[in-house]
């Protein structure tokens, strides 16, 4: 196991070793959606590119419920390790099977039955509407698979081993790639399939990694994992006391991104396809904070589980200062390159030039995303859930939905007018953060979830 080293020695190693795999997983699982775009984008219509990015959001709003209870899963772990209990850890894996189970099947009844409904919620275009149905329908079809990849992942990063779950999402892209042009390229499914190529790999993905953590035997749990263990029903309520929290704050920012994607679709197909590229682009341009988020939860958990609070808080800031420096170069790209990034998914010069107006204003979130995403990942891992739900709903339903309604709404407006609304809900995101970060450094008492 590598979890050894985030107890003791150097911070800023260990942290950079675990977070690499991480950045480098967050680089692949983009690729998922960044590739069925692009692939579409170069062989399809306009209105493909849409149906992809809007049925996208669709999903990724259905997937952050699972990632969200996954961290909450990581970070309880993590502490059960660090305070070297071994059973109490084998509760929290069977708690997590069983609620997960019930969850995928949840939400795969519901897209399949009501794509339709959500799709006419998001205001998709008329000409995007069929494909936007079609992509959400069969990707919800693999919702167990996906489900079941972020369950297993979700342990290894509690463990401290954020390699394993690398190699099982690059097993998964490599696959999504390949299908995405077989059936997208070469047959001409379009949307349906670059869905069923995402299926697919997901799948393929969890079984991989089923076999490798039984055969592979360094990776193995470290835990012996009992039917008795399901029988325990704190576990359960545990992991949503802390990971629903955690869902529910990716959730509602997700949310807002469809009902921001809702308002913008109300201007047109290009300003869709605009706004899409633009959020596919923000997985990738903010590799480095989102690693850092997950490695700073699993970091800090573990300290927190040793009663070992300064470090974590070491941590943090070795985390902002890199953050922040990848940061700033990446506002350069955006604010200078929008065009060149736009241009990697479309060769429509209309939809580069909308999607360029729309990068240039959201540049500015970069440089305070950066520190940001340190903070809530440094909270999660003390178990401070609650403040990243609450600052998360002030900050999208106080801000950012208002501000981007009422800029898509002046007369002549345009991309660049409405994009202001990005950095600003950043900013206030970024106060409320600082203010709880003083509060919490004057408390002495460390809380566990």
């Amino acid at each position: 196991m590598e979890n050894n080293t985030f107890l003791e020695g150097k911070i800023a190693a260990p942290l950079i070793r675990f977070a690499i795999p991480l950045m480098m997983s967050l680089v692949l699982q983009a690729l998922y959606g960044g590739v069925d775009l692009m692939v579409v984008g170069k062989f399809g219509t306009t209105a493909s590119i849409s149906a992809v990015a809007t049925g996208g959001q669709v999903m990724q709003a259905a997937t952050v419920i699972i990632t969200g209870l996954t961290m909450g899963v990581t970070v309880l772990l993590g502490q059960a390790i660090g305070a070297k209990k071994p059973e109490e850890a084998a509760h929290i894996v069977a708690g997590q099977i069983k609620l997960f189970t019930c969850i995928a099947l949840l939400i795969t009844v519901v897209l399949v039955c009501f794509a339709k409904q959500a799709s006419l919620l998001m205001r998709v275009p008329e000409e995007a509407l069929p494909e936007t149905i079609t992509y959400i329908r069969i990707c919800a079809s693999g919702m167990i698979f996906i489900t079941a990849y972020n369950s297993v992942s979700g342990i290894f990063r509690g463990m401290g081993n954020s390699r394993s779950p690398f190699l099982f999402v690059l097993i998964a892209c490599t696959i999504n790639i390949i299908l995405d042009f077989v059936f997208v390229g070469l047959f001409h499914m379009s949307t349906a399939g670059a869905a069923l190529a995402t299926v697919i790999a997901q799948a393929s993905s969890f079984f991989f990694s089923i076999v490798y953590m039984k055969y592979t035997k360094k990776r193995r749990l470290p835990f012996r994992l009992k039917l008795s263990d399901f029988k325990q029903k704190g576990a359960v309520r545990r992991i949503i006391s802390l990971g629903l929290p955690i869902a529910a704050q990716d959730f509602q920012v997700t949310v807002s991104f469809l009902i921001i994607t809702s308002i913008l679709n109300s201007l047109g197909v290009v300003a869709s396809a605009s706004v899409g590229i633009a959020e596919k682009l923000f997985v990738f341009l903010a590799l480095v904070p989102m690693s850092f988020m997950s490695a700073l939860s699993a970091f800090v958990a573990q300290n927190v589980g040793a009663n070992n609070i300064s470090r974590a808080t070491k941590a943090f800031f070795v985390a902002v200062r890199i953050s922040f420096c990848c940061g700033f170069m990446v506002f350069l790209l955006t604010f200078l390159q929008g065009d060149f990034l736009a241009s990697i998914f479309t060769n429509d010069p209309e939809v580069i030039a909308s999607t360029q107006l729309y990068l240039k204003s959201c540049s500015f979130e970069y440089l305070l995303t950066a520190i940001n995403f340190c903070m809530l990942g440094y909270f999660n891992g003390r178990g401070r859930t609650k403040f990243v739900l609450l600052q998360g709903v002030l900050t999208v339903f106080l801000v950012r939905i208002p501000l981007s309604y009422f800029l898509s709404r002046l007369p002549g407006t345009n991309l660049l007018i409405i994009g202001i609304a990005v950095p600003m809900s950043a900013l206030f995101e970024l106060l409320l953060c600082i203010g709880f970060f003083i509060k919490l450094q004057k408390e002495k008492k460390v809380v566990m979830p």
